[in-house]
């Protein structure tokens, strides 16, 4: 396993990660293509303004939609587009952020729609209110909770539907009504392509993280309609520079390899072949299961998820005959070096393959059997 020594010359000990994409793990290894890219970039210096609008027309045209702009993360797209709902390109407006006194600054978010980033709504200044109640919202309850401090109405795309609340179609159409901007955090819903697609163009801005596909892991977009994406724009580390120091997105700074970065893995994700993408983590999964085959009171199963993997695997774990919980394996791979990181939830490990390689799937498998076998 290559870059081992980097870390020991810390003494940080090696994380094979069996868990998925998590920024704990510091997110998803750049594909070689992308490596590539940003060492060509790495060469020679541009002009960010230019990079940054060439990059979200390059982007944009993919997607087929208006306009796009590269960020330091999802999260930095969600906080930035929420500045510009509130302070658009006024000077003014964009100098007091995050301080919204006298400007609409409420971001109405259906309550069982809540989820764990939402909070980056609120970064710049945003404050979330909620629509409906833990059982669900109707249309009445979100028009009700759109009201004159409105700046945007924010949606989760997250699979499966949800069917107490809202659908994200008719959450756009209603704010659209109400004059306000819709907003869709679409994340990682990124497969298959036609969906991709349609996610982005599903409403006003629709935000993205990009490590998804293959980019460096603290970089995003946010893409949608040209006017609030210039908008995004004018509240970016950049235009700082430009503006007389005004623009509250300065300490959310990209850089130009990281832009070449997501400009590449975009579109190796679109030309790529899916199906062998797919095959490479069914020989993954294939490896671990040879590797259990025989071992007592430990069954491994392939589930389908609403994912862009799209499968992981459930090894359900008989405490009874193992003689250890699923959560104890779990400690016990993550205690050795080097490290192994898996889920553990409901007597099940869960383990996910598209961040391993070959040579790390076969160290899991192992280990795996090791663990479960060992009394």
């Amino acid at each position: 396993m290559n870059g081992i020594g980097v870390y020991e010359r810390l003494g940080v000990r090696r994380v094979i990660n069996a868990w998925g994409v998590a920024t704990e793990l510091g997110g998803w290894t750049p594909s070689e293509k992308v490596m590539q890219a940003m060492e060509e970039a790495n060469h020679g210096t541009v002009e960010m303004q230019e990079l940054l609008q060439k990059s979200g027309d390059f982007i944009a045209d993919i997607l087929g939609v208006e306009a796009a702009f590269v960020t330091s993360g999802g999260a930095a797209a969600q906080a930035l587009s929420i500045a510009a709902c509130m302070a658009g390109t006024d000077p003014d407006k964009i100098s007091r952020l995050p301080d919204t006194t006298g400007m609409k600054n409420e971001v109405v978010i259906q309550k069982r729609n809540r989820y764990m980033f939402d909070r980056c709504f609120t970064l710049t200044g945003g404050k979330l209110v909620d629509a409906g109640d833990d059982d669900g919202t109707t249309e009445d309850d979100l028009n009700a909770a759109i009201g004159p401090n409105t700046t945007a109405v924010a949606y989760y795309i997250q699979p499966p539907i949800d069917d107490a609340i809202v659908s994200l179609e008719d959450t756009v159409a209603l704010a659209r009504s109400r004059g306000v901007t819709a907003i869709a955090d679409a994340c990682s819903q990124i497969y298959p392509l036609d969906y991709f697609r349609r996610c982005a163009q599903s409403a006003d801005l629709v935000t993205f993280g990009a490590k998804y596909m293959g980019a460096p892991h603290s970089a995003g977009f946010v893409c949608g309609k040209r006017e609030l994406v210039d908008a995004v724009s004018a509240q970016s580390f950049v235009t700082y520079h430009y503006d007389g120091g005004k623009a509250v997105g300065r300490a959310m700074k990209i850089d130009r390899h990281e832009i070449i970065g997501v400009v590449t893995a975009i579109e190796d994700w679109f030309t790529m072949d899916h199906e062998d993408r797919i095959l490479e983590y069914e020989a993954r999964f294939a490896t671990i299961t040879d590797a259990l085959w025989d071992v007592d009171g430990a069954t491994p199963r392939r589930i389908e998820i609403n994912h862009y993997v799209p499968y992981m695997m459930l090894i359900d774990v008989d405490e009874a005959v193992v003689g250890k919980s699923a959560e104890q394996v779990r400690v016990e791979l993550d205690s050795g070096n080097p490290r192994i990181w898996v889920g553990a939830e409901d007597g099940s490990l869960h383990v996910v393959v598209n961040c391993m390689s070959d040579e790390e799937t076969a160290v899991v498998a192992e280990r795996l059997r090791q663990v479960l076998t060992s009394r």
